[in-house]
């Protein structure tokens, strides 16, 4: 059996890991329909996603600092 915990554990997992690669396909198209170069490709997921970054560096530090 799976508990509540458990499911909710999962559950939050998965469902950020699925809007993560949701957003990195839309970075893609943006990317790509806006004719932005290699360059502008670059600026364009490094920019954006210092944000996913930033969302898993709080999870780790979370773990390592036991909160």
């Amino acid at each position: 059996d799976v508990s509540v915990q458990q499911f909710e554990e999962i559950s939050l997992f998965l469902g950020v890991g699925g809007l993560i690669l949701y957003m990195m396909f839309v970075m893609y198209k943006l990317a790509e329909e806006s004719g932005a170069g290699r360059f502008g490709t670059l600026m364009i997921f490094l920019s954006l996603g210092l944000g996913i970054v930033g969302f898993a560096a709080k999870s780790v530090i979370q773990l390592v600092m036991e909160v």
